[in-house]
């Protein structure tokens, strides 16, 4: 199998909305706009590697300073909690999850800033330094037997035995809640950072997917708020690409068994299926990679080219960086970049949505 396989979407149209995605953007940058411990994360812009690459610029949203949580997820829970409490008023909460890591953690961050309990399930095979991230902010953990949607079935029913709120960024059949819906605007604000600190809009956004609520958040924002030329593609882990085989294969499709990815944060093998019509007309492209092109951008962060920045980038971060590299630079992909349209005018955006481990 090649280290990265593209497919292009030839049913690319304008997202019609139908399943009604919130729009309220606003509420979204209102609620950070009065939060304390909001800031925009910075971005790297890395010119001498978008030189050699043939290209403008490559910019890497640097979600590893959110929050003081090495990732990105901060930004969906705490606007999903927040929205959960304005219409569940109660004096305290239990809320529950399933995790891969940084899910968990931000929750369980937020629900300590808050005085709240905290729940958190994870999958088979999870690794015990992101158990013990979890566990830092006082979330009770525990550690299944099963893949990650067995362990979001074991966080739903934990939730309902005990008075809980499952706080899950993804939708699966009786979960009736807005949260996930909550949580893809509040990852919107990732892009919108970004472009905000771009001296020119990008020409292609790319970015991973465990479930795909992220990479939803970003290209819905995109879509609604910026351009639809821009292209657009969302990167998988290739042993656990649900996005891509349901695209290709025309139906839902969820990955069975415990594979293993180095990139924990998207081994998740089964999509979020409320915003899978949107990345279905709306994204130019679907992505599987091996773990081979993450390690490389991981190297890269570490070793930038020139005087381009360092920064702190892990396994699932660094996905996207790796990509664009490779992609850019390795001739077996000359056609990849043909359809891809890039040239001496393309400004890259990528996401660094976690910091290495080692460094929690």
């Amino acid at each position: 199998m090649a280290n990265i396989e593209i497919l292009f979407n030839k049913g690319r149209k304008i997202y019609e909305n139908k399943e009604c995605l919130p729009e309220n953007f606003g509420d979204v940058e209102k609620f950070y706009s009065e939060m304390e411990e909001y800031k925009p994360t910075s971005l790297v812009r890395l010119f001498d590697l978008a030189k050699k690459a043939g290209i403008k610029e490559i910019c890497v949203k640097n979600e590893s300073e959110r929050f003081g949580l090495n990732a990105f997820k901060g930004l969906g829970v705490s606007y999903a909690l927040n929205c959960l409490m304005a219409k569940e008023k109660k004096d305290s909460y239990l809320f529950v999850s399933c995790t891969d890591g940084n899910h968990g953690r931000a929750l369980a961050w937020r629900s300590k800033s808050l005085g709240h309990k905290c729940v958190i399930f994870m999958p088979s095979g999870s690794e015990e330094e992101r158990v013990k991230a979890i566990e830092e902010f006082g979330a009770k953990v525990i550690v299944t037997d099963k893949n990650y949607m067995g362990a979001v079935m074991e966080a739903a029913k934990y939730a309902e035995e005990n008075g809980g709120y499952l706080v899950q960024d993804t939708y699966f059949e009786g979960y009736d809640s807005d949260v996930p819906d909550n949580i893809v605007l509040g990852y919107s604000t990732m892009v919108k950072e970004a472009i905000a600190q771009m001296e020119e809009k990008p020409t292609h956004v790319f970015v991973q997917a465990g479930v795909g609520s992220a990479a939803a958040g970003v290209i819905w924002y995109i879509r609604k708020m910026i351009s639809e030329d821009i292209i657009t593609g969302v990167i998988e882990a290739d042993c656990v690409a649900c996005i891509y085989e349901s695209i290709e294969q025309g139906k839902d499709v969820a990955i069975d068994g415990i594979p293993y990815t180095v990139m924990a944060g998207l081994n998740c093998g089964e999509a979020n299926l409320k915003i899978m019509p949107l990345l279905k007309d709306s994204a130019d492209c679907f992505v599987k990679c091996s773990d081979k092109i993450t390690y490389k951008g991981m190297e890269r962060a570490l070793n930038p080219m020139g005087d381009d920045e360092c920064f702190n980038s892990g396994p699932s971060g660094a996905v996207g960086l790796g990509f664009v590299e490779e992609v850019l630079t390795n001739e077996e992909f000359e056609e990849y970049r043909k359809m891809l349209g890039f040239d001496e005018n393309s400004v890259v955006l990528v996401f660094n949505t976690e910091g290495r481990i080692d460094t929690l």
